[in-house]
């Protein structure tokens, strides 16, 4: 072999040890600190819009439970993926959606995050907001979920509550659009 060669094996070699390093970080990542979030729908409009790509932190979840109005990254069992939707109930709780209104407890509960003339607009057409629900008792170790956009969205009134465990990571940090970036939570 000649010189050149060497030269040649030894690019190859750093270059699949920077492959194998930069392969185990984005997994050890992925797994353990943040996880990657693909917005897909408006159901949580005008917090999330549809297409935008950002982070989830995972770690967050695994030191602390969710606390109301927390935005959090779900695994929906039944359709095999991620979604994204905002806490309403929390454990032993009583929810209750009626005349378009939150109610917790019995006592009504103001809902900051939403869209206030978006909500007009659709409630001045006749159409239904957030279509009455409830009351119903948030089981032990379970969560209620809705999205910020309650007309589109497929949430805890669709698939029931979600278990502690169906939770994988809380808040998102929006990156795309780049004229967009922001962290969407609580």
């Amino acid at each position: 072999m000649n010189k050149g060669d060497d030269k040649f094996l030894i690019a190859v070699k750093d270059f699949i040890k920077s492959m194998v390093i930069s392969l185990v970080l984005v997994i050890l990542v992925t797994q353990f600190i943040a996880r990657p979030v693909r917005v897909e729908g408006l159901s949580m409009y005008p917090s999330l819009n549809d297409k935008e790509l950002g982070f989830s932190n995972i770690l967050s979840m695994k030191m602390k439970d969710p606390e109301r109005f927390d935005v959090l990254v779900l695994y929906l069992d039944s359709q095999k993926k991620h979604i994204v939707k905002r806490v309403i109930g929390l454990p032993g709780e009583v929810v209750e959606i009626r005349d378009e209104k939150l109610y917790i407890d019995g006592k009504e509960v103001e809902q900051p995050f939403l869209d206030t003339d978006y909500v007009r607009e659709m409630t001045s057409t006749g159409k239904e907001f957030s279509r009455d629900f409830g009351p119903i008792t948030v089981p032990e170790g379970e969560y209620f979920m809705l999205g910020d956009n309650r007309i589109r969205s497929s949430d805890s009134r669709d698939y029931g509550t979600f278990k502690r465990e169906a939770i994988k990571s809380k808040d998102v940090f929006v990156f795309i659009p780049f004229n967009k970036i922001r962290t969407v939570g609580k």
